[in-house]
C-alpha cells in the first residue's frame, strides 16, 4: 500500500473513533432542542462529569484489587451513566424549567451560568490540573505498512467503535418502539398538543435531559480511555464540537445528529490525501 493511502486510512479510523463520541454528545444537543426548542449549553460539562466519575469508580476498584478491563469499564459506564443522569435531570430542574416560558435569551444565560457553575465546581472539589487515566485496552493491530508509516487500529477504537453502535442502536429502539419514545416524538412534533392529548410533557422533557446526559456520560468514559487525559476545562471544547455536529447533522434530528458526528479536522486530513488520487 501507497504511503498516502495508509496515512487516508488511519485518518479515517481517527475520525470514526472522536466523530462517533461526538455524536453521542450531539444527540443530548438535538434531543432538548427538538423539544422545547432550546440549547442546553450545560452539556458538555455533563460530558465532563461522566469521565470524573467514571475515574474515581475505576481507580477505586483497582486499589481494591480489581484488574480485569471489562469489569473496570463496565463499572465505570453503570456509575458514570447514573451520576450523570442525575445531574442531567438536576439542570433541567434548576436551569431550564424555571424559564421555560421567558425569553430565549434569559434560558441561554441560565444554561451558560450553570456550565460555568459545573466547571468551577469540579475545578474546586477536584481540582484543575490534569488527572491522567489508567490505560486500560493497550493492544493495537496493523492494518498496513510503508516504509515511513503504519496504520493501525487500536483495541480502544474498536471498543469505542462497539460500544457507541450498541448506545445509538438501543437509543433508536427506545425512541420508535417505546411508550415514552412515542411520546418524545409526540412532543418534538408539538408540545402544546401533546400536552392536550394528556402526555406529561415535564416528565417527557425531564426524560429528554436525563438520555442525552447518559449519552454524554458514555461519550466520556470513552474519551477518557482514549485520550488518558481529564480536566475539568474538557467539556467546552467537546461540547462545542457535538454542537456543530448538532447543526451540521440538522439540530432537531437524531440520526442528523448521528451522521454529523464526523470529526472535520480528520475529514480534511482524509478529503487532501483523496486529493492526491485525483478524486
Amino acid at each position: 500500500m501507497s504511503e498516502q493511502f495508509l496515512y487516508f486510512l488511519q485518518q479515517m479510523f481517527n475520525g470514526v473513533t472522536l466523530g462517533s463520541t461526538y455524536a453521542l454528545i450531539a444527540i443530548g444537543y438535538t434531543m432538548v432542542y427538538g423539544i422545547i426548542g432550546m440549547i442546553n449549553f450545560a452539556h458538555g460539562e455533563v460530558y465532563m462529569i461522566g469521565s470524573y466519575v467514571s475515574f474515581m469508580i475505576i481507580a477505586a476498584l483497582m486499589m481494591m484489587g480489581i484488574d480485569t478491563s471489562w469489569l473496570l469499564v463496565a463499572a465505570g459506564f453503570v456509575g458514570a451513566i447514573v451520576i450523570a443522569s442525575a445531574y442531567g435531570w438536576s439542570i433541567e430542574r434548576v436551569a431550564y424549567r424555571p424559564v421555560r416560558s421567558s425569553k430565549r435569551l434569559i434560558a441561554l444565560i441560565s444554561a451558560i451560568g450553570m456550565s460555568i457553575f459545573l466547571q468551577n465546581y469540579v475545578s474546586l472539589t477536584e481540582g484543575s490540573r490534569d488527572v491522567a487515566l489508567p490505560s486500560l485496552f493497550n493492544g493495537q493491530w496493523t492494518v498496513g505498512s510503508s516504509d515511513n508509516f503504519t496504520a493501525t487500529i487500536t483495541t480502544m477504537q474498536l471498543v469505542i467503535w462497539m460500544v457507541t453502535f450498541i448506545a445509538m442502536l438501543a437509543l433508536t429502539l427506545f425512541i420508535r418502539y417505546s411508550r415514552m419514545g412515542r411520546a418524545c416524538r409526540a412532543c418534538a412534533e408539538d408540545l402544546k398538543m401533546a400536552s392536550l392529548l394528556g402526555i406529561n410533557t415535564d416528565r417527557v422533557i425531564a426524560l429528554t435531559f436525563v438520555i442525552g446526559a447518559a449519552m454524554a456520560a458514555v461519550a466520556g468514559v470513552l474519551l477518557g480511555q482514549f485520550y488518558g487525559v481529564i480536566n475539568p476545562y474538557i467539556g467546552f471544547m467537546a461540547g462545542m464540537k457535538a454542537f456543530t455536529a448538532a447543526v451540521l447533522g440538522g439540530i432537531g434530528s437524531i440520526p442528523g445528529a448521528m451522521i454529523g458526528g464526523a470529526d472535520p479536522r480528520y475529514r480534511r486530513s482524509a478529503l487532501f490525501c483523496l486529493s492526491q488520487y485525483g478524486i
